[in-house]
């Protein structure tokens, strides 16, 4: 069994790597609860056609890169490629629907086979919110508003930009589609074979081609904004003038789409030139259908998802862990004694360790090499005096200390 290796692209959280990982989780998890948003869980399989019939079976996610078997009941089951589809499932399960407006993040594992790259797992990480009932271009901005405070939060502020577009309704983006279509067809020798095989399955993601020779066809391609309704306008003027309000600062990019039938009007992502060419680091959008394919009636909602490793990734700093206390017994007894007074310190929301290898000189400098930002050494002539001697490991202080008052003491720092 020697030289395993976790499985290609997988990676094990341990050490900096957790801290930033957990780091990631709890800032957002913060700003999430001031904006009344509620944790949901979901399981990390799923009845495949939660997500074949949501993201559609000509997606690349459904047609190239979910982990899909047969469990031994001979049901369909799928590792979840991503966290919205799960979450509009459980709101239908959970007969949620009339419950309105539902606030919800979630993270979690996700699972896509593809090419392994930077901040890019076959097993990754999201974290993710859901605003479902959305019921105006204000939520869309607030949603959005609240994804840039998390990355504010996370000190990533300066190093990314909220690049906006909007995907229109139904019918605007129907006659859009048609008109890229009619153009592509009239320019299909100069298209890339991939994207050859996109007009006819789904178009609108040629415009997420990067291919150089896609890309130039792109610059002469029919624009959007010529095929919005009334309709549409106002609601991409709303959403402008919302996030104006909320003080977010954007920049328009039309080629920004997602190529379900189910978003509509609001498309957003945060980029960043920082990890190369995969620069997303959270992205999102408004949907209107997909609790409907679910089984539920048709609500409107505006959700995103942010990548974690992507996110640890550029944070400036690794979070430390916070300093413990070491306790240092010496004797049989004074073991006995540590495990109780280490008890009381936790029970306070302490941190602390028992140090018992080796003689005081070798265990003090462990103790002193471990961060700890105090020590508490005693021994049989201590415990007969019902004290501990307690060192500051910064100032290099020390002071005798009562059993009774030492958690007293380590946590308002005054003797």
């Amino acid at each position: 069994m020697s030289g395993l290796q976790p499985p290609r692209g997988t990676h094990d959280l341990i050490g900096d790597t957790m801290r930033r990982h957990h780091h990631v989780v709890e800032t957002a998890r913060r700003v999430l609860q001031t904006y009344g948003f509620e944790e949901w869980s979901t399981p990390i399989f799923e009845d495949t056609r939660v997500f074949s019939r949501t993201l559609g079976e000509t997606s690349d996610v459904v047609s190239k890169e979910m982990y899909t078997f047969e469990d031994r009941g001979g049901e369909s089951i799928t590792l979840r490629p991503e966290g919205t589809a799960a979450i509009c499932r459980a709101l239908v399960t959970n007969g949620l629907t009339q419950s309105l407006p539902q606030k919800v993040f979630y993270h979690g594992p996700m699972f896509r086979y593809e090419r392994p790259q930077k901040g890019r797992y076959r097993q990754f990480h999201q974290i993710g919110g859901e605003l479902i009932g959305a019921e105006s271009p204000l939520r869309d901005a607030e949603t959005i508003a609240m994804a840039q405070d998390i990355l504010r939060e996370l000190g990533l502020g300066d190093h990314v930009t909220l690049e906006l577009n909007t995907l229109g309704d139904l019918a605007s983006r129907q006659a859009w589609r048609e008109a890229l279509v009619a153009y592509f067809r009239d320019h299909a020798d100069a298209l890339s074979e991939e994207s050859r095989i996109r007009l006819e399955a789904n178009p609108l993601r040629i415009l997420d081609s990067k291919s150089e020779q896609d890309r130039k066809l792109l610059d002469d391609a029919p624009a959007f904004a010529d095929y919005l309704n009334d309709e549409s306008r106002q609601f991409w003027d709303g959403l402008r003038s919302s996030l104006q309000a909320f003080g977010v600062d954007f920049v328009e990019n039309p080629r920004i789409v997602r190529g379900l039938d189910y978003y509509s009007h609001t498309a957003f992502e945060f980029v960043t030139s920082k990890l190369g060419a995969q620069g997303t680091v959270l992205a999102g959008g408004r949907y209107e259908g997909l609790v409907e394919q679910m089984g539920g009636p048709a609500i409107p909602a505006i959700g995103w998802a942010g990548g974690i490793e992507r996110l640890a990734m550029l944070l400036d700093s690794v979070p430390e862990l916070s300093a413990g206390i070491a306790l240092v017994p010496m004797g049989d007894e004074a073991v006995l004694k540590a495990a109780s007074i280490a008890r009381a310190l936790r029970s306070a929301g302490l941190r602390a360790e028992i140090e018992t290898r080796g003689n005081m000189k070798k265990r003090m400098e462990r103790v002193v090499k471990s961060g700890a930002s105090h020590a508490i050494v005693l021994g049989d002539e201590e415990i007969a005096k019902g004290v501990v001697q307690l060192r500051d490991l910064s100032s290099r202080e020390q002071q005798e200390v009562p059993f009774a008052d030492l958690v007293r003491v380590l946590s308002t720092g005054r003797a």
